[in-house]
């Protein structure tokens, strides 16, 4: 009897011109041992014991962070234009809830796509090392795909985070695979890539998903995958997050009704393009299959990055550097440093041209400029959700201080969010010169954030769309989620 797969490669094969290279790629036997299938067998059989109390409350604090980010994230003007495009281009379909909107409810993929550019739409999403936003790429689908289960078979809360967990795993597994995704990213968006393979990955877990359909769930995602980082700091990077969950989704729902893609996608095999494409260094390692003492997810082994304000990673090192300053020049109650006093401002920071931006016209520039977030941290010691708004950005003060800033690059400051420092030097008008320095920052992954510290982000930015009893409510059901039936008391508290 034919396999799936040989069905599948015979009038692959017919096709004249076929590459010497491809052809070996589909005269491979089912049944070898490849890494694709090594993903797609982990995906299908892990299962809820394997998450360990440690796991279930790191990525439940994820869980709540994400969701807090997507709330307030809903009341920005990205988020509000790709609302109106998807209400407005597709026919309603009432089964999937959209962060904030009462009365809103869209097609699951669609509700993926917004929750996702909301999660992103103000770069206050959670970041992990190699660089990645990973949680705005799976939580949208796994809530989206939730929402589409009849009610009489909701996941359990326990298989709810089983997924989430699977989607974060493999993204940090094949970033791991390259040197290159070590540093901040020069080519593409990293999550529109390993952020659809993750998100596919987890909806594959919560559909039940063979091992087969698993892998091909991954490959045919990988052909959804990818943005440039030449829309960083634009109105489009958040499209980045909501492509991601949302081709995610679509990629497990096509598997699951049969579609079959590259078998060896995340293969290293020599003239075909697979997940190689890219990263150029990539060496894949085949995923070992969950045994019956579980399996270690490398969310155990490091923990995540939560953003105490919404701008790109690398500006938190500048931001405590240049808030030390002020602390030193107004002391420890409220104040502004006046321009007058500052002669010079020096930061040395990593080599990275899209985060080196002198004048930023826009809030999405300002969240991606060295210069802009250390100069309102020295202005007024803190960077807040406020400071990117049209009255901070404008402030003569602010302006002042932006002309005076001078960029080194040290050769010992790599562009890598677990090497990286940030400092900021100030020469006074009379020659005094005040220095600040950060290795790691308050909210980095070897300084996270306290319990209270996250419950207090995620009520700030929550209160800003839901009731207080709603918000309260969230964080109590997030923080036992596994304890839950189902995940209805979830998905009811997010408009």
């Amino acid at each position: 009897m034919m396999s799936k797969l040989q069905k599948t490669i015979r009038p692959v094969l017919a096709v004249r011109g076929m590459h010497n290279s491809a052809v070996e790629v589909v005269n491979r036997p089912a049944d070898e041992d490849t890494v694709t299938a090594s993903f797609g067998k982990f995906i299908s059989e892990i299962k809820p014991k394997s998450l360990s109390n440690s796991l279930l409350h790191r990525s439940k604090r994820m869980v709540l962070d994400s969701i807090g980010v997507g709330l307030i994230g809903s009341t920005t003007e990205v988020f509000e234009m790709a609302l109106q495009h998807c209400q407005h281009m597709y026919a309603p379909d009432d089964i999937s809830s959209v962060y904030g909107r009462r009365d809103t409810r869209l097609s699951p993929t669609l509700a993926a796509f917004v929750n996702g550019v909301a999660t992103h739409s103000m770069d206050f999403d959670d970041t992990w090392h190699p660089a990645t936003h990973p949680s705005g790429a799976v939580l949208p689908a796994v809530l989206a795909l939730s929402d589409m289960m009849p009610a009489n078979n909701k996941p359990s809360g326990l298989d709810f985070l089983l997924a989430f967990n699977v989607g974060i795993e493999i993204q940090g597994r094949l970033m791991r695979f390259s040197n290159e995704a070590h540093n901040i990213p020069k080519r593409f968006h990293p999550p529109s890539v390993v952020g659809t393979m993750g998100s596919a990955a987890a909806c594959a877990r919560l559909l039940c998903l063979d091992s087969f359909q698993s892998s091909h769930a991954l490959a045919i995602a990988a052909s959804l995958a990818g943005a440039p980082m030449a829309n960083a700091a634009t109105q489009s990077k958040p499209l980045h997050i909501g492509n991601a969950t949302r081709l995610g989704l679509e990629a497990a729902l096509l598997a699951s009704r049969g579609l079959e893609a590259s078998p060896l996608v995340l293969d290293a095999v020599a003239g075909v393009a697979g997940f190689n494409a890219f990263y150029e260094d990539y060496v894949p390692q085949a995923l070992e299959s969950p045994s019956d003492e579980g399996h270690t997810f490398l969310l155990e082994v490091q923990d995540m990055g939560f953003k105490r304000f919404p701008a790109h990673l690398g500006m938190h090192w500048v931001v405590d550097a240049a808030a030390s300053v002020h602390k030193l020049l107004v002391g420890a109650g409220p104040g502004t440093v006046p321009p007058a006093q500052v002669q010079e401002i020096l930061l040395r920071v990593p080599q990275s041209k899209y985060i080196n931006r002198p004048f930023p016209e826009s809030e999405h520039e300002a969240r991606h400029s060295f210069q802009f977030n250390a100069c309102s941290a020295l202005l007024d010691g803190e960077v807040t959700v406020q400071s990117f708004s049209p009255a901070a950005m404008s402030r003569p003060d602010l302006l002042a201080l932006l002309s005076r800033v001078r960029v080194e690059h040290p050769s010992d400051n790599p562009a890598n969010f677990n090497k990286m420092y940030g400092e900021v030097q100030v020469t006074l008008v009379g020659g005094d010169i005040l220095n600040g320095r950060c290795d790691t920052f308050y909210g980095h992954w070897r300084n996270p954030l306290t319990n209270e510290s996250l419950r207090k982000k995620f009520r700030n930015n929550a209160e800003v769309v839901l009731s207080s009893e709603k918000v309260e409510r969230l964080i109590e059901v997030v923080e036992e989620l596994e304890r839950h039936a189902d995940c209805r008391a979830l998905l009811a508290n997010l408009q």
